[in-house]
């Protein structure tokens, strides 16, 4: 049974990934020793899992392999599948394509 604390009332020595990863930790294969909950009404609880500090361990190094495979993912984010060219940002995936392909026909009138 995973121990549940409310928002920003968690004991010491517990974090998130996320603030873990800001003090170069990770999780390390430690189980979630807890979760904290935050209320947001009809959709339901916010939920974080904690785990403790004192297991985690150090974020591996960033690797040239997994550097170039990283850009190369990133890269492929911009290219927009209908054109073909870049689009200068991350394609949304809402979209599915750069915004000219999406609403051409905003395009003519903003000319």
């Amino acid at each position: 049974m995973v121990s549940v604390y409310r928002w920003h009332l968690a004991p010491d020595g517990l974090a998130t990934r996320r603030q873990l990863r800001a003090m170069g930790l990770r999780p390390g294969g430690q189980p979630v020793i807890a979760q904290i909950e935050r209320l947001r009404g009809q959709r339901g609880p916010l939920v974080a899992y904690l785990y403790r500090t004192d297991r985690a361990k150090p974020v591996r190094p960033m690797t040239p392999a997994k550097r170039a495979a990283l850009a190369k993912a990133n890269a492929a984010r911009r290219i927009c599948p209908n054109c073909r060219s870049d689009a200068g940002y991350c394609i949304p995936r809402s979209l599915g394509m750069c915004v000219p392909c999406a609403f051409p026909d905003e395009e003519q009138h903003a000319a």
